[in-house]
């Protein structure tokens, strides 16, 4: 092989790798787009976790916040409505789990395992009927705790379903005090 060969064969197989090369890199450039666009929205990122002041919040009271499109209950609650709600058989619930998505699944739906803190005083939870989606009332039905009037269904004071056609307990968002008057969903 002659020099003059070796060297056609050198500047053929720079010209394939350089070609190779810039078509990869315009098949990426294509592709990207495509892959990025399955990615969440930035209106959606930013509502992924957001951070509640709950300092104004007294005892017996509840304050209604939206997070990624629902409503999520935060309530204080009294010391007549722990004792009530901590009172409850678990054999008599209908949905026996906590539906807690800070703990892990099949927890039993004691209030200990609903309650945000460990004296019960605060629960969150996302205010969605588990039946149809509907919005229940607070501070309603047979058990003092929340009322969906639209087909029926009662919650006690930790929002475990009672009586009516809700499958199961209203479920408690991944939620956390950063200090003692701010609480981050998400």
């Amino acid at each position: 092989m002659s020099q003059a060969e070796d060297h056609a064969g050198n500047r053929r197989d720079f010209l394939y790798y350089a070609t190779a090369g810039t078509g990869a890199v315009a098949v990426g450039a294509a592709v990207w787009p495509l892959v990025n666009q399955m990615n969440p929205s930035a209106d959606v990122l930013a509502l992924a976790s957001i951070q509640v002041d709950v300092s104004g919040i007294e005892p017996g009271t509840q304050l209604t916040v939206k997070w990624l499109g629902k409503p999520v209950f935060i309530r204080r609650r009294t010391d007549e409505e722990i004792e009530a709600a901590r009172s409850v058989d678990i054999s008599e619930l209908p949905d026996p789990n906590a539906e807690n998505f800070n703990l892990a699944a099949g927890v039993p739906a004691t209030d200990e395992n609903r309650a945000l803190d460990e004296t019960g005083e605060w629960l969150v939870m996302i205010g969605v009927c588990t039946h149809l989606g509907c919005v229940p009332l607070g501070e309603a039905g047979d058990f003092g705790g929340w009322f969906c009037p639209c087909h029926g269904s009662h919650y006690d004071t930790a929002g475990r379903i009672r009586r009516g056609p809700a499958p199961t307990n209203l479920p408690i968002p991944v939620a956390e005090f950063l200090d003692e008057a701010t609480i981050k969903l998400g």
